[in-house]
């Protein structure tokens, strides 16, 4: 498959207030964010015209930028409205929502007050994470290299570009070994999270999710432990120890990208996706879309 570069594609961004051409959205090779990380962003999806959680995940880009100590230059109203209207100006119902907040070129040090706070907003197709027969078998999982770091160390609960280097060097190494992503454990060796998506384990029809108590406690996340929960089931926010995994029948993994994906294997231990992914799988696809047969049904 050719990958069409991302900067040299046709459409507009919204940059800075206003839509800028694609290709023009540029910031500059000294800016702070490209040499010390200060930048922090969303995933977000709209379905049938209308993005999925949109003011939840506009809260925590501003909450996030809050975390790594800059103000975006806008309100939380006219982010979630250009995104809206970033999707519309390019002509897209179905697609991924990248909005960033970042520390422009005015400073160049470790230090960043005087720094200018840039903001961007990107759309573009989105088709399904993983393929059709991944899914169906359940994706693959190594163990990744490196461990989610404690939130004394870190911002954890921001979703900061910085954090995700390690995340980055994982996938990389897991997809170089054949696998689709890397499991990461906290730093006392719990069971945290994937590169990019929570993690759910199913025992006798009962769910079990680590605490995110160092990393994002995900929207996607929470929509499902809501669904769950809705549907009868017992959801556990709880340490997952390594060696636990043997004992849990069914795995899967949640997130804006992914949606609810199963997991077949996380390295020796072996799943096998059954009733209760799968109910979630079509409970999630069913709500994120929930809103497009309401207005079908709603008098003009």
């Amino acid at each position: 498959m050719t990958l069409v570069p991302f900067d040299d594609r046709e459409g507009w961004i919204w940059l800075d207030g206003r839509f800028t051409p694609w290709r023009e959205a540029n910031l500059h090779v000294l800016s702070h964010a490209l040499h010390y990380g200060s930048a922090v962003f969303e995933g977000e999806r709209m379905y049938d015209g209308r993005i999925f959680a949109l003011e939840a995940h506009t809260r925590r880009l501003f909450r996030s930028a809050e975390l790594l100590d800059f103000e975006i230059p806008f309100s939380e109203d006219l982010i979630s409205q250009a995104c809206t209207e970033t999707c519309i100006k390019n002509g897209l119902t179905n697609c991924y929502v990248r909005p960033i907040a970042w520390r422009g070129a005015e400073q160049l040090s470790v230090s960043a007050l005087s720094t200018r706070t840039r903001v961007a907003i990107a759309v573009w197709e989105w088709p399904k994470y993983f393929d059709a027969t991944r899914f169906q078998r359940g994706v693959r999982l190594s163990w990744a290299q490196y461990r989610r770091p404690p939130a004394e160390a870190a911002p954890t609960a921001a979703k900061a570009a910085g954090l995700y280097m390690i995340c980055t060097i994982s996938k990389n190494a897991a997809e170089r070994a054949g696998y689709d992503d890397a499991l990461m454990l906290d730093t006392s060796g719990a069971v945290a999270e994937t590169t990019g998506a929570n993690i759910f384990f199913v025992r006798d029809g009962t769910l079990y999710t680590p605490k995110p108590h160092c990393f994002l406690d995900g929207i996607t996340r929470q929509t499902v432990i809501k669904l769950a929960r809705e549907a009868g089931k017992r959801v556990i926010e709880t340490r997952i120890e390594p060696d636990e995994l043997a004992t849990f029948s069914e795995c899967f993994i949640v997130g804006t990208a992914a949606e609810v994906t199963p997991v077949g294997e996380i390295g020796e231990h072996r799943f096998q996706p059954g009733a209760v992914t799968f109910d979630l799988v079509d409970h999630y696809a069913k709500l994120v879309r929930a809103h497009t047969r309401e207005r079908a049904l709603t008098p003009a």
